[in-house]
């Protein structure tokens, strides 16, 4: 196993109508992305292409929604201001699955 291509702490993950962690992880590695509760448990993973990414008309910045698996979770990375770079990891996280969903099998 290689390093993760991606790797950000913090992260509160809902699932409509409730919030499954305050302090998750969103993990991308070896083409797979992987949703993690702060104490490291996987609340969801699914394989790159298989992930949808984007950042609808109510998501504020470094906020997006990532359907996985058939479920939609909202992922925050940067609550109340606390964290100035939320928007650009959002777009790497985006980047990430666009790329994946869009190169060849």
């Amino acid at each position: 196993m290689g390093e993760p291509e991606f790797d950000v702490r913090g992260v509160r993950i809902e699932r409509w109508p409730r919030s499954l962690t305050r302090a998750g992880q969103v993990l991308v590695k070896d083409g797979r992305l992987a949703l993690l509760t702060s104490y490291g448990r996987v609340i969801d993973s699914a394989p790159l292409r298989a992930v949808r990414a984007a950042r609808p008309w109510f998501a504020g910045s470094g906020s997006m929604v990532a359907t996985v698996n058939g479920t939609r979770y909202r992922l925050t990375l940067g609550q109340r201001g606390r964290r100035p770079d939320a928007t650009a990891l959002t777009g790497r996280i985006m980047e990430a699955v666009s790329r994946a969903s869009h190169s060849k099998p």
